[in-house]
């Protein structure tokens, strides 16, 4: 039987990239399961799929894991090793997805192959995830069908990204927003022919600077964050055709990341409003996407079940957005909790300490034994 190890170095050569299939992998994790007593079922696409695996009594009240199969890109990173092969250097396992979140799935794999699964009797829930490295969209997605379903799936729930097994409560969510400003061509000539759309956009962004210092004086939650305040990031602009042409078009996209308890488009609105303030109205805007907040209560059957495992006294806080948000919609008590450290996350040499990996399987086995079998619930 495959070891945690093993089963990483499989996953590892598998290049789940977001822009990238996740078929490969999901084919070779359901096919494992399948051989345990799993029931698997895949919601979307060919390529891009979440796969939730269940065992035990259907309905039952028992446990979640969860997970995402994507990772993010190597282009352009200064790798000592080939990143799609499992390399150990001393005491780490350096591949791109070691840390985020591969060696959970390893892990996972190899606790369940090592557990009697019939003698569950509260659900077991697998639920691994595409595209959360782009959005969280798989897990959208996923809550979307399931919530339309009506399917009941347990409370407690745990997410294997990277925390150094410090179990984190909350995180903020993540918004992309869009700006597009519009103007008049002209010849470079006779600029005052025209109507530049870059400069609208420069004059915007000024005032979208002002709004973000302003907004690190709105804080929240200073007893769980670093930086307790909405933080937003003018990331991208694109305008303009040729040197010589006054441009007519600038597309502004900014990141903002609201709070629990927080309308997640009041950053959005704002922006909006500090536009329209500054005379520009030929402006259209978007939300593009929103990946929503994690707040999870002290007192949630999951945290109960993490304390033992953690080294933390009290929950934390990431500053990174999870599955988390979606998964509660689906009245989860989420809380991310895993093997890794997420400093090493998307960098080049990426890599788990295979210690943490072997202390994982136990940590899984337990948690299942605590929630899933006869006498052992924590209630």
């Amino acid at each position: 039987m495959p070891g945690p190890v093993e089963h990483l170095k499989q996953l590892i050569a598998m290049d789940t990239t977001s822009h990238r299939a996740v078929t490969e992998l999901s084919a070779y994790v359901a096919s494992r399961l399948e051989s345990m007593g799993f029931r698997i079922e895949r919601f979307g696409s060919d390529a891009k799929h979440n796969l939730v695996a269940s065992v035990g009594p259907i309905g039952t009240d028992g446990l979640v894991l969860s997970g995402h199969m994507d990772t993010v890109p190597t282009e352009g990173q200064p790798w000592t090793c080939d990143p799609f092969k499992l390399t150990e250097r001393d005491g780490n396992l350096v591949g791109r997805g070691t840390a985020d979140m591969k060696g959970f799935l390893a892990a996972t794999l190899t606790a369940l192959e090592g557990l009697d699964l019939a003698t569950l009797d509260r659900e077991l829930v697998l639920i691994w995830t595409h595209d959360e490295e782009v959005g969280c969209l798989g897990s959208s997605q996923l809550a979307e069908q399931l919530l339309a379903d009506g399917r009941p799936l347990p409370k407690a729930c745990v997410i294997g990204e990277p925390t150094g097994f410090e179990v984190l409560r909350m995180h903020p969510g993540h918004v992309a927003s869009e700006f597009v400003f519009k103007g008049a061509a002209a010849h470079s000539s006779r600029p005052d022919l025209g109507s530049n759309a870059i400069e609208a956009a420069a004059d915007a962004i000024v005032a979208i600077r002002q709004l973000a210092k302003e907004l690190e004086t709105e804080t929240c939650f200073e007893d769980l964050l670093e930086r307790p305040w909405v933080a937003v990031n003018t990331a991208t602009i694109q305008g303009g055709s040729a040197i010589n042409i006054v441009p007519d078009r600038c597309v502004v996209r900014l990141g903002y990341r609201p709070l629990p308890g927080s309308d997640p488009v009041d950053v959005h609105n704002r922006v909006r409003e500090r536009i329209a303030s500054l005379g520009l109205t030929n402006v259209d805007d978007r939300v593009l996407r929103i990946t929503p907040s994690m707040l999870t209560d002290l007192s949630s059957r999951t945290m109960r079940l993490l304390t033992p495992h953690s080294p933390c006294e009290h929950a934390g806080a990431a500053t990174f957005a999870t599955d988390g948000g979606n998964l509660a919609k689906l009245g989860m008590e989420p809380l991310v909790f895993g093997p890794g450290s997420i400093n090493v996350a998307h960098q080049a040499d990426e890599f788990i300490p295979r210690a943490d990996l072997e202390r994982t399987v136990g940590m899984v086995q337990q948690m299942v034994r605590t929630q899933c079998m006869s006498g052992a619930h924590s209630r």
